[in-house]
């Protein structure tokens, strides 16, 4: 393989690599306050890019008009799922919840084939992202220098959020304690809302820039991006946002080198993630950045 080939897939690895960050940070904001896994979150993201496909080809609004409609539309659905499917069980068993998650997931999926149809759909991808940008003999779609950089600029929104302002210390508040947050004024139900909400507008931007990228759209769309950015989410430290971006970034570098590499292996490009999951937990079952179970965090 020569160099330009490789600057090519190192291209995509990253841009992949970005999106399962972007969309794993989501899982791990959840679980970070509430330790639970919001399964449903793949599912979130495929209607995120079904509300941008519809803003676009049946409301007939300019594509960055589009674009912010479905991310706060997503929002809203996260939050609505979380008071629906998680609220009433907040102080049920943790098999309850997780129950409640699984069962979310397949009820939006299944919705998703009766509201938008089981037949594909082509995502309407503006010209701006279309543009090719030559380097050297490397044709590199717009796209995938895009991708990182929104990746970066939401993330430092996040950090922001959660480390500069007082509903981002209220939420680490809530994660390390929900009793003693109550009794520090905090209104922790409104604060789980919140969490729900950013997450899904994190999902939200994934599932946009998915359908840019990758525009063909079904209701099952969410399914395997959003294992495999649990999966980085775990390989990184479940409850870490640096954590979930390094999984992310593992993961989506490693499948697109593998399959560069050993082309013999594409079939097999969804099993690799998997097997990271595997030889992580064996070697530090709490994750990459993650910490022991006992210990402060």
């Amino acid at each position: 393989m020569d160099f330009q080939v490789f600057l090519q897939h190192l291209a995509n690895g990253i841009s992949l690599g970005s999106l399962y960050a972007l969309i794993a940070i989501g899982y791990t904001m959840v679980y970070g306050i509430l330790r639970l896994i919001n399964f449903a979150h793949g599912e979130i993201f495929m209607v995120a890019a079904y509300f941008a496909f519809y803003s676009i080809t049946s409301f007939f609004m300019p594509w960055w008009v589009g674009f912010i409609v479905a991310i706060g539309l997503t929002g809203i659905l996260g939050m609505s799922v979380e008071m629906i499917a998680y609220k009433p069980l907040r102080n049920s068993p943790r098999i309850s919840v997780m129950i409640s998650a699984i069962g979310a997931s397949f009820f939006i999926q299944n919705l998703g084939i009766v509201i938008f149809g089981g037949r594909p759909k082509a995502f309407p991808i503006p010209n701006l992202f279309s543009n090719i940008i030559k380097i050297g003999k490397v044709h590199i779609a717009l796209v995938t220098f895009v991708i990182p950089v929104v990746t970066i600029i939401f993330l430092l929104g996040l950090l922001y959020i959660i480390y500069k302002t007082k509903t981002g210390m209220a939420m680490r508040a809530v994660s390390k304690d929900y009793e003693a947050s109550r009794m520090m004024g905090i209104k922790v139900n409104r604060i789980i809302s919140v969490t729900f909400g950013l997450g899904s507008v994190l999902a939200a931007v994934g599932g946009i820039l998915w359908g840019i990228k990758y525009p063909n759209l079904i209701p099952f769309m969410g399914l395997m991006p959003g294992l495999k950015c649990f999966i980085a989410a775990v390989v990184g430290g479940i409850g870490n946002i640096a954590g979930a971006v390094l999984g992310g970034f593992i993961l989506g570098l490693s499948e697109i080198m593998i399959v560069a590499f050993f082309p013999s292996l594409t079939g097999y490009r969804d099993a690799f993630a998997f097997i990271i999951l595997i030889v992580i937990l064996l070697v530090r079952p709490a994750g990459l950045l993650g910490k022991k179970i006992g210990e402060k965090v």
